[in-house]
């Protein structure tokens, strides 16, 4: 009796789970590590807007203070996709983890002025020349910011080797500043114009317009493991991430993806109407990576040889 009971009810599940429709299947889940800057708003849009669920995608979006931590997150399982800048991918990489990139954030345009060199009032900073000698804040060493300041001080003749580079994260620039534990940071909005609007520093220098046009600024990596595991979700991540990306493009769309941004990195809305927001660029190319290999080889900070195409998820 007991083994019929049995019998009957494991048939009576079984044309349940048959019956249930396709959309029914558990979600994949991706937990997501963003920072606090706008490259991250396709990622925010797909979100938002349902195009992760779209795709029976479960995805949590995480806060992560300081870009240079996300590698270690992913390799831990703690993440199973981050957005570390370009240069904090490779130095991981190069350092050994098997990372690959499954789709990219924003790109470098020199139209944007969302970024800067902010010294502290009084300071003096004025040029490239002024910083040898000081402490600069940067919002994760080997990070986009420090990289990029880097090469802009190197193309005015300054050595950066004489500037003492210090971490910090963005919520902290403004307090570094007022209280002197710092010269000036390497900052972005929206902590940039919270900066200045108080008064606790000025840009000295957008020297976000002298980069190379088309470059991404954040990339969306994965343990190699993982995406062949999951090559599904992993698929599906990129598409909607596309489809956040072409939402963005569109001029109609523009209060809907301020107030995705303004969701998940906290801006206050009179705020949130002027940041500046970063191009998408949701597909790496080998072509945009290699010049980050290129740069980050002039600044000695790759100690192997990268092969950037066996970095891509085709």
């Amino acid at each position: 009796m007991m083994k019929r009971r049995k019998l009957l009810s494991a048939l009576g599940a079984a044309g349940v789970a048959a019956a249930l429709p396709a959309h029914a299947q558990p979600a994949s889940r991706i937990v997501f590590g963003y920072t606090a800057v706008t490259d991250f708003a396709s990622v925010f849009v797909a979100a938002e807007e349902g195009y992760f669920k779209k795709r029976s995608l479960d995805v949590e979006l995480k806060f992560i203070p300081l870009n240079s931590t996300i590698p270690a997150a992913l390799q831990s399982d703690s993440l199973q996709i981050g957005g570390p800048t370009p240069s904090v991918f490779l130095q991981a990489v190069d350092g050994g983890l098997d990372l690959v990139l499954v789709a990219g954030g924003g790109l470098t345009s020199k139209t944007i002025t969302g970024f800067g060199l902010v010294a502290r009032a009084g300071s003096g900073i004025k040029t490239a020349q002024d910083c040898v000698g000081k402490k600069i804040g940067v919002p994760g060493l080997g990070a986009f910011l420090h990289v990029t300041f880097r090469a802009y001080l190197k193309d005015n003749g300054v050595d950066y080797r004489k500037v003492n580079f210090v971490e910090a994260a963005f919520p902290q620039h403004g307090d570094l500043l007022r209280g002197g534990s710092v010269d000036a940071v390497v900052s972005a909005d929206p902590f940039m114009s919270r900066i200045t609007d108080s008064g606790a520093g000025y840009v000295a220098s957008y020297y976000s317009t002298f980069l190379p046009e088309g470059n991404q600024t954040i990339v969306h990596a994965a343990k190699r493991e993982w995406v062949q595991k999951n090559g599904a979700a992993a698929r599906g991540f990129r598409e909607a991430v596309q489809e956040g990306a072409a939402f963005m493009q569109q001029p109609k769309n523009d209060a809907r993806v301020r107030a995705s941004i303004g969701k998940y990195i906290k801006l206050p809305p009179e705020v949130l109407a002027k940041v500046q927001i970063s191009p998408p660029g949701p597909l790496v190319s080998e072509k945009q990576l290699a010049y980050w290999v290129g740069l980050m080889k002039e600044q000695e900070m790759l100690k192997t040889p990268v092969d950037v195409s066996q970095l891509v998820v085709k």
